[in-house]
């Protein structure tokens, strides 16, 4: 075709009537931007606040529709492919396009992780759907909300109903109240009555990180989020690379059963944060950022209040704590997913190395801890190492907060030995509830398995686990009785993964949803599930996809005759 005949063909259509008159894609829509700019205000634009712009959406509004995302993509220079494919990501988020029906006003969440289906959380999310009218109320599974020692757990609105029945949660739903409650807690000016932030005005003023990271190495303080790298050893690795540095706060406490970050942050918030300035001081980090699960309303609600007095009394400056809220992922509490996170993207894991400690937070050096770590920071930098060192049991030091629930007598958060077993924390929670007897035992999350009460010798810490195939992770110990099904209950773990899968690799991805397929069949295929396992277990680029297989794996070792 000549030059000139294209031409034509391009005149021709422009002149018939059928161009465009308007770019394609999903039009702005003048209301929906002014409603858009009233929320945001004079917040700024910046592409690292999406999600928090998102929930200011979600909340006014319970639900995004496709004209607001739209509006805030024009508001933020995104594109709307971005802004959709984050909020598509996050459970907490309600996308809506034009052609479906927003949800109801109020939702209700029932938790269906492990302790709370011990205490039939099924029956409870089939009364309430069955009680509810849908076009009024929406009624959903959701995953472990941190509140295992209370199972069975609903969320109405971001209201908790504890030991949840019927007739609760419907005085709930009838009260109008949905916000949550927030406990007492220990405020500034009591915790500066005794001391509070003395030793972080000493180390600003005098101090030595060097002198503090020994410390921190002596006292034998571990990370207690799962992984157990040694927490002084972190600094010096992120004071290596050159500035501007920053310090990150892995509050994303998702592993089902565990509970014990949110039964700090819910009593002693300042202890968390001074332990946190410390550590930023430390590593000379620019700004603070503590990234808390969506799940902890009341936490958030703290945390907001804390950081504002702390602002007021000059301890930080204004900004220098930035909190951050997730929005039920939880992948995100992977440390590069929730970087990824803060930064207002999907929580997908990286690829490693680089480690975060080089490229982190805005491809800077990162110093990432876990709350309770940071709660011990503060008390060995107080206290002295022996806040931790001095205590000794079954050839293991230091101490350990295990969450536990399940069948036991009183669940909840145990400061023990961390060489204790699980027959000490038993005792310490009461003994097993009336009627039950110890059948088997998760030491440390879903992802760490299911081990058999013949087992109850076994020191629960750092490294006493792995010979088993184990690992004691975030010490969330969920006790089954001769009452419950070791395969039921990996069923119910894998349900978990399935759902978190953030869907980035094939092997945790599918592997996964195949795995419940093949666990639903009356008699298991040994010889491909544990195919399967294997495949998950080299592939899958994080924790997650890696550890998944324990589950199948241990039921498969300890408990062959409910599964043959």
């Amino acid at each position: 075709m000549a030059l000139d005949d294209r031409d034509s063909v391009w005149r021709a259509g422009r002149s018939n009537g059928k161009g465009r008159s308007t770019p394609k894609g999903r039009q702005l829509d003048d209301t929906a931007l002014a409603e858009v700019c009233a929320l945001l205000g004079d917040r700024p634009r910046r592409r690292d606040l999406l999600i928090e712009h998102l929930h200011l959406i979600q909340d006014a509004y319970g639900h995004l529709s496709a004209p607001h995302l739209r509006a805030l993509a024009e508001e933020m220079r995104l594109s709307m492919a971005e802004v959709w494919e984050v909020a598509t990501f996050y459970a907490h988020f309600d996308p809506v396009r034009e052609d479906e029906t927003p949800p109801p006003d109020l939702t209700i969440r029932v938790c269906d992780s492990l302790s709370c289906e011990l205490a039939r959380s099924q029956a409870l999310f089939d009364a309430l759907q069955a009680g509810h009218d849908p076009a009024r109320v929406r009624v959903l599974r959701a995953p472990c909300m941190g509140r295992c020692d209370t199972a069975p757990v609903a969320e109405v609105g971001h209201r908790h109903v504890d030991h949840a029945t019927p007739e609760r949660v419907t005085e709930a739903v009838q009260s109008g109240h949905f916000h949550p409650r927030i406990p007492d807690y220990e405020r500034f000016d009591a915790y500066r009555a005794t001391g509070g932030y003395d030793t972080l005005r000493s180390l600003r003023e005098t101090g030595d990180w060097e002198a503090v990271q020994e410390r921190v190495l002596t006292a034998g303080l571990r990370g207690l989020g799962g992984a157990g790298f040694p927490s002084g050893k972190k600094w010096g690795f992120v004071r290596a690379n050159p500035g501007p540095r920053y310090l990150a706060v892995n509050g994303d406490e998702g592993e089902p059963g565990t509970f014990k970050d949110r039964y700090y942050l819910e009593r002693t918030p300042h202890l968390f944060l001074e332990g946190m300035l410390i550590a930023a001081w430390a590593v000379e980090a620019e700004v603070a950022f503590i990234y808390m699960r969506d799940e902890y309303p009341a936490v958030l609600e703290i945390l907001r209040r804390e950081i504002a007095t702390l602002e007021d009394a000059g301890i930080v400056a204004p900004g220098y704590i930035d909190l951050r809220r997730g929005a039920g992922a939880y992948i995100c509490g992977e440390e590069s997913a929730m970087i990824e996170s803060i930064e207002g993207k999907r929580g997908i894991p990286r690829l490693r190395p680089p480690y975060v400690a080089q490229v982190g937070v805005f491809d800077r050096p990162t110093l990432v801890h876990n709350v309770e770590t940071l709660h011990w920071v503060a008390r060995v930098c107080r206290e002295g190492p022996e806040a931790l060192n001095v205590h000794e049991h079954n050839g293991r030091t230091g101490l350990r907060s295990y969450s536990v629930s399940g069948r036991v007598a009183v669940p909840g958060v145990y400061l023990l030995h961390a060489g204790s077993t699980i027959k000490d924390v038993i005792e310490a929670a009461g003994g097993m509830a009336e009627g039950h007897t110890l059948k088997a035992y998760q030491p440390g999350g879903p992802s760490s398995g299911l081990l058999p009460a013949t087992m109850d010798d076994v020191p629960l810490d750092f490294d006493t686990l792995q010979p088993h195939g184990s690992f004691i992770g975030s010490a969330a110990v969920v006790v089954l009785s001769d009452h419950d099904s070791a395969r039921d209950a990996a069923l119910n773990m894998l349900r978990f993964f399935e759902d978190e899968s953030c869907g980035q690799c094939t092997p945790c991805r599918s592997g996964c949803e195949k795995a419940v397929k093949l666990m639903q069949a009356d008699r298991w295929d040994a010889a491909l599930l544990t195919d399967l396992c294997e495949v998950m277990v080299d592939a899958s680029i994080c924790g997650l996809g890696q550890a998944a297989p324990n589950p199948i794996l241990h039921v498969l070792k300890h408990f062959p005759d409910e599964v043959s």
